[in-house]
Formats: structure tokens, C-alpha cells, sequence
């Protein structure tokens, strides 16, 4: 099991790695760190950046380095950031070959490769390795990865070993596919090599888009590791986040899942927005979990009903349209109204036919509304109402779950629960929770109500996220009701309550943009591109669309998307479905036009 105890928060002990002077490990603070997004031979730019990334709190700076000027150009960075004062620590983004990170190790204090590329590239003909090629291949990398190993170990450079979902090796496609079962092999062989090597400052990644298969690549590879008695730390991060609320929450969702089961040392929230925006969210994120190690007891559970390695929702009965095979709902708490106006309703997307007085929904309305003890004032055909004088409904806290109450919900399979924790460790009460139900065998559905008093959306964004995304990555819950107090009003908590189910890959209520958070080798604007996507294509609803930089991680990162949209020389784009090249080389200006003929051809057009 990834973790020492289900029902206990403890973080994961690794050993220690020092990065120039900052250690990072499980007797230290969570490291926070961002990337460049300037061309890194602009040397000024690049290290007025590097300047605002640090001044904004992070504890290392990461700039690319995919070729050997570049490389070259990080020593001049080095050392114009040490003659401004700044010795924050600096880390070298390697892709496709080993060259460019033999030439950069003596003089940054990390470099990153990509197991995917390191030696061997990802092609689409993953059937040709047969058993000799894959071991030759091994053979091949681990020549190569030991020298660099060496330069590393002589001018004491850490390592980042960071895999991507979407760049896995031919090798390692051939036998596993684009799995998190092949996540994990592509890191493992090269731990395995840094154990043999004796070589302990290795840093290890397991980044995707997706947040599902970045969790259970995570897990996988800490129980992995224990089983091979290894305790390297471990980089946490959402590749191709986005901007916005969506990037905030999908971050939030996938770091935020592994740092409640106490997995990670350092991480990178990946923003597309400037480079240091991404520290305050970081900051956040981390400091929701500081002294969590306190939190009050939670039963213990039955770990052989917890399935931390796939995705498996509980099943449960449908009441009043929560649970059974009914989408993961969302539940408006509007108690803190009284009364409930017609205005209300309609703030939450519903429209009024006033010649039959019934309500018919909107695409991202919620399905319930909670009235607690308030009044409606206004017509009520149309709607799906609970109050707290409904018959079906039963609220209660998540230490009231003993045998007497579950033999009367085991005789009333048709009460719908709305539980709430108010233990420090929620996500783990709540897991709890659900693992007693299963034990119960109790068929009831639940929705997770949770409660908050932030004045703003950004915190409310993370906590939420980090909490109830948490549950839902493991199957739990039939329904999400959150409660913002009167500061932050009822729209916009529906609104966060869908965003955090899409990036929890239970519900899709809107189009999502897969856009990467651009680097040096990103070959257009990428923040204004994703905007002007976004607005051709803002009526769309349950597609995904990629906006990628660059051809390094775009046809892989997006290898989940329906359309991408990726730079292929400076100006020039090129457009995919799915994962088939369709058009190359557009101008940029003609791009966007040509992305929504392409949707449009794919029958996946939508008018507003």
C-alpha cells in the first residue's frame, strides 16, 4: 500500500537531496518551484524572470535547455543571477538527448530528463520491439544515463527523473502501453540504475494531464519503490494545467490528492498565465496540509475495500436523480436564503416559461437544490428540491456512521445521505466514511457536503478542490453540495463544484483546454492564443481541446485531447484530431479559423 495507515496522516519518508543549497525530502518543507517561459538564449530576459519566479517565493527556477546553446546559455544565467544576489537554485529541462544535459550538469544545480527521450523517442510503431530490442535498448540508455550520472556526481548536480503520461519511450509502449503501469516501469529502470550507481539525488516525477492517471502513477511507483527498498523523493505536478479557475483546480485536485496521502516533496503548479503566478497557488496548496499530522482520530478502516490503483465509483441506489448510474450530481445549498426568489433560481441558470410556470435546466445548472429550512417563494415544477423536512433526505456527520445507524439505512435503501466532516483530515474521514459503507454493504447514495468561509474564489478554488477531488479520483460520492457562506454567491460555487468534478474525470459539463503553461521552447503566444481559443470556441461543451507550445510535449501531452492545436516552427501551427496530424504548417493568424473548420468537419461544432 502507498500508504503507512488510511485512517492517519503521515508523510512519506525519502531521503534527502540537496539542490544547490536547498534541500528537499521529508525533513524539510514542501519546495515550491516554477519555469521560464523566455527564450533561454535571451539571457536578460530569461534571468529578469528567473529574478520575479524567486522574489515570488519559490524555492528553484527551472528553465529549458533542449539544445546545446541553450545549454550554454544557462552557465551565463547562473552567473548574472549570483551577481544580482539571487542563488536561488537552477534546473536545466532536457528533451530528446542526452548531449544537451551532459553539456549543462557541471554548471546548474538539477537537470530533468525525460525517460521517454532521454535515448530513445516515442514513434506511433510500438508493436516492432521485440525482447532483444527492448533489452538492447535498456542496455543503450543505461550507458548514456551513467555518464551523465557521473558528470552529476562530480560537480554534485541533483537529477530530476520526469516522466510524461504523454512521451513514454517506444521501448516501454511496446510492452505497456500509455499506462500508469508504464509510467512507472520507465522510472523504475532508471532508479534502479541510480541504486546500483550509488547515486542519491535523484528527484522523481509522474506528470500528466489527466489527473486520474497521475494519481495512480504516483501510487503505484511510492509502492514500487517500497518494494525495491527505495526512498527517493518525489516532484508533484499537473502537466498542461491551464489558466484560470480550471488550472487552479485541476492543480489542486491532482497535488492535492497525493499530499493528503502524504506523497510529495516539491511541486510545480503549471499555470498558463506568467510564470510567477504559479507560487501563490503553489503556496496555497501546500500550506491547506500544514500540521494536517495533528488532526483528530478516524476509525480504522478495512484496507482490502480500498482500491487506490483504479477507478472503480461505489455503486449505490438513484434517489430523487443522485446515485445508481446517474452522473455525479451537483447540489446548490441555498439555505443561507430566506426566501428564495425567482431571481435566485435564475442566477443558477434555470429559465422560467411563464405561460406554464415550469423551470428547465441550463448545461451547468445544478441538479438539486438544497433549501434547508428556508422558503421558496417562486414556482417549483421543473426543479429537483430538498429541504430538510424531505422524507428521503438524512443529514449527518460522518462519526454518527455505527451499526444502529446502518442497520436503519440498510432497512431504508432509498434515504439519500448528505454527510460532512469536520475532522482537520477530511479527505481521510470522508475515505473512511465510504470504506465502513462498503463494509455495511449499504446501497445508499451520499452526497459530500462541505463548508467553507473563504471571502474570495481563489482559496475556496484550492480547498475545495484538494478535498473533494481527493474522494472522487477514488470512486466515492454520488453528489457534491459546497457551502460558501453569504460572501461568494451560489453561481459561482456551482460553477467550482462542475470544475472540480471535470478535473476529477467523473462529470464533463464543459469543454476542457488542455494548454501548457509555455517555455522557452514555445513558439507563439501561448496565453493569448488559448484566450482567443477559448472565445471561437466558448459555446462547446464535453470536448477537449489542447493548445500546445511546442512539438516536445504537444502531440503527447494532448494524446487525451479531441483537437490540438500545436506551434510547429516559429508562426507556424499545426493541427491534430486526436492524435492524427491533419494539417500542417498553418500561419498562425489563419489558425484559429482552421481549428474550428476542423471541429466542424469532426461533426463536434456547436451553434450558441
Amino acid at each position: 500500500m502507498f500508504s503507512a495507515k488510511l485512517n492517519q496522516y503521515s508523510r512519506r519518508r525519502t531521503t534527502t537531496v540537496t539542490i544547490g543549497d536547498i534541500p528537499t525530502g521529508s525533513g524539510y518543507p514542501v519546495r515550491l518551484q516554477s519555469m521560464t517561459n523566455t527564450n533561454t538564449l535571451d539571457v536578460e530576459a530569461t534571468v529578469e524572470q528567473c529574478i520575479r519566479i524567486a522574489d515570488a517565493g519559490a524555492d528553484y527556477v527551472r528553465c529549458t535547455a533542449q539544445g546545446l546553446q541553450e545549454a550554454k546559455a544557462m552557465k551565463e544565467i547562473k552567473e548574472r543571477l549570483l551577481e544580482r544576489g539571487y542563488g536561488i537554485p537552477l534546473i536545466a529541462d532536457v528533451h530528446f538527448s542526452a548531449k544537451p544535459a551532459d553539456a549543462v550538469a557541471p554548471f546548474v544545480d538539477k537537470v530533468r530528463i525525460n525517460p521517454g527521450n532521454f535515448v530513445d523517442r516515442q514513434t506511433d510503431s510500438f508493436s516492432e520491439v521485440n525482447e532483444k530490442q527492448y533489452q538492447q535498448g535498456f542496455e543503450l540508455l543505461a550507458e548514456q544515463f551513467i555518464k551523465l550520472l557521473n558528470i552529476c556526481k562530480e560537480h554534485n548536480t541533483a537529477i530530476r527523473i520526469g516522466v510524461n503520461h504523454g512521451s513514454l519511450s517506444r521501448r516501454i509502449m511496446s510492452r505497456y502501453g500509455d499506462t500508469p503501469e508504464g509510467m512507472v516501469e520507465s522510472a523504475i529502470e532508471f532508479l534502479r540504475i541510480c541504486k546500483k550507481e550509488n547515486f542519491t539525488a535523484a528527484v522523481v516525477s509522474m506528470k500528466s494531464s489527466n489527473t486520474r492517471i497521475m494519481v495512480h502513477a504516483y501510487r503505484l511507483l511510492v509502492e514500487k519503490m517500497a518494494e525495491e527498498k527505495m526512498s527517493f523523493p518525489l516532484h508533484l505536478g499537473v502537466t498542461e494545467a491551464g489558466e484560470g479557475e480550471d488550472g487552479r483546480v485541476k492543480s489542486a485536485v491532482g497535488i492535492g490528492t497525493l499530499l493528503a496521502d502524504g506523497i510529495g516533496d516539491t511541486i510545480r503548479v503549471s499555470l498558463t498565465e506568467e510564470p510567477e503566478n504559479e507560487i501563490p497557488v503553489a503556496q496555497q496548496i501546500v500550506d491547506y496540509f500544514h500540521k494536517r499530522e495533528k488532526h483528530r482520530p478516524i476509525p480504522e478502516v478495512n484496507e482490502q475495500l480500498y482500491f487506490p490503483y483504479r477507478y472503480e465509483r461505489y455503486k449505490t441506489n438513484e434517489v430523487n436523480g443522485i446515485g445508481g448510474n446517474k452522473p455525479v450530481g451537483v447540489v446548490a445549498d441555498l439555505s443561507s436564503l430566506n426566501p428564495i426568489y425567482e431571481a435566485d433560481i435564475k442566477a443558477l441558470g434555470f429559465t422560467l416559461n411563464t405561460e406554464n410556470g415550469i423551470w428547465t435546466k441550463g448545461k451547468t445548472s445544478p441538479d438539486v437544490l438544497y433549501i434547508g429550512s428556508s422558503i421558496l417563494n417562486t414556482a417549483t415544477e421543473g426543479l429537483r428540491v430538498l429541504s430538510d423536512e424531505s422524507e428521503e433526505f438524512f443529514s449527518c456527520k460522518t462519526s454518527m456512521l455505527n451499526k444502529e445507524l446502518a442497520l436503519w439505512l440498510k432497512q431504508n435503501p432509498d434515504i439519500l445521505l448528505s454527510v460532512e466532516s469536520d475532522n482537520e483530515n477530511a479527505p481521510a474521514d470522508f475515505r473512511a466514511f465510504f470504506l465502513r459503507l462498503r463494509e455495511y454493504a449499504l446501497v445508499n447514495p451520499v452526497i459530500i457536503h462541505r463548508k467553507y468561509s473563504d471571502d474570495n474564489m481563489e482559496p475556496l478554488q484550492i480547498k475545495a478542490a484538494c478535498d473533494i477531488g481527493t474522494l472522487f479520483i477514488d470512486g466515492f460520492g454520488d453528489a457534491v453540495m459546497i457551502n460558501a457562506g453569504q460572501t461568494i454567491s451560489p453561481d459561482n460555487v456551482c460553477s467550482l463544484t462542475f470544475s472540480i468534478l471535470q478535473a476529477s474525470r467523473v462529470r464533463f459539463s464543459k469543454t476542457e483546454y488542455i494548454s501548457c503553461p509555455s517555455c522557452g521552447r514555445t513558439l507563439f503566444d501561448l496565453q493569448q492564443t488559448l484566450v482567443k481559443v477559448k472565445e471561437a470556441t466558448r459555446q462547446l461543451s464535453r470536448l477537449k481541446i489542447a493548445v500546445m507550445g511546442c512539438i516536445v510535449n504537444g502531440p503527447g501531452e494532448m494524446a487525451d485531447a479531441d483537437y490540438g492545436y500545436v506551434g510547429a516552427g516559429p508562426g507556424k501551427i499545426s493541427l491534430y484530431k486526436g492524435k492524427t496530424l491533419v494539417k500542417k504548417n498553418i500561419p498562425q493568424e489563419k489558425a484559429v479559423e482552421e481549428l474550428i473548420s476542423l471541429i466542424k468537419e469532426g461533426g463536434d461544432w456547436e451553434e450558441s
